[in-house]
């Protein structure tokens, strides 16, 4: 797991722009569907980073901050395991395992810039006092900074000295199968630890009804040899087309409540 002084740099560059991306910017730059992408085209394969931002995307997609609690960070979680993956030749469910600790890494650090900031914000506080709007951002410019350069160092850590883990655990892949299979298994069932948790915060009682109906269609579509590859698009359009007849049925339903007075709706 050799990478070259550029890539490490552009990485770093990257992980700079996703950390400052994920709490101000907020253009989904950080999501890891787009940032293990990035990542996999600078390190020369784009097809696994895509690979690992997809699976890494079903586990984050339930995780969220609350408050000051934060999960462990997408960021740094989804860059490591694109470069577990890429520099060592792991399958993706391993590569995204072994990149816990790492993502645990990125939530110290936000943690870190978060309490770093607090008595900061008494000196914004005395800026919006003065109408100094220019020492307002200077504040917002030093968190940006701090937390970028946190996880850029991070990621360059791991991109150094992950060289070297990633390289006995390739080796010893054989020897330690039981570390991997575990790893394997841990890291397939996050996703859908991941979504299950979205599922809980989000979906109502009369919403049932369309989960197993789309469960039950992708049992069947993908029991088909034919069918087997594109059912997740065949899917996103059969789910997007109840969804846009849902609206327009509920849209119509509201402006006759709304119409009001004795008319019969013709």
């Amino acid at each position: 797991m050799n990478f070259s002084v550029i890539k490490i740099v552009l990485v770093m560059i990257v992980t700079f722009i996703a950390a400052i991306d994920q709490f101000s910017f907020l253009e989904s730059l950080y999501q890891p569907i787009v940032l293990a992408t990035v990542v996999g085209v600078i390190l020369g394969e784009p097809e696994i980073g895509l690979a690992v931002g997809g699976t890494y995307q079903l586990i984050s997609i339930g995780s969220m901050p609350v408050g000051g609690a934060q999960p462990p960070n997408v960021i740094i979680g989804g860059i490591m395991a694109t470069v577990f993956a890429i520099g060592s030749g792991m399958p993706v469910d391993s590569a995204v395992g072994l990149a816990v600790p790492f993502a645990l890494f990125g939530q110290y650090a936000v943690t870190l810039t978060f309490t770093f900031m607090a008595p900061m914000m008494a000196v914004a506080d005395r800026h919006a006092k003065d109408a100094n709007p220019k020492g307002i951002a200077q504040v917002n410019y030093l968190a940006m900074a701090i937390l970028g350069a946190l996880f850029a160092v991070i990621v360059a850590v791991g991109m150094v000295s992950g060289q070297a883990l990633g390289n006995a655990l390739a080796a010893r892949s054989y020897e330690w199968s039981w570390v991997m299979a575990g790893l394997d298994a841990a890291g397939g069932m996050m996703r859908y630890v991941g979504f299950a948790v979205l599922m809980k915060i989000m979906i109502a009682g009369d919403l049932w009804a369309f989960y197993f109906l789309g469960f039950g269609l992708a049992i069947v579509v993908s029991s088909v040899p034919n069918l087997g590859g594109p059912a997740l698009l065949l899917l996103t359009f059969v789910g997007a087309a109840i969804a846009i007849s849902d609206f327009n049925t509920n849209k119509k339903f509201n402006s006759l409540e709304n119409a009001g007075g004795d008319s019969d709706g013709i």
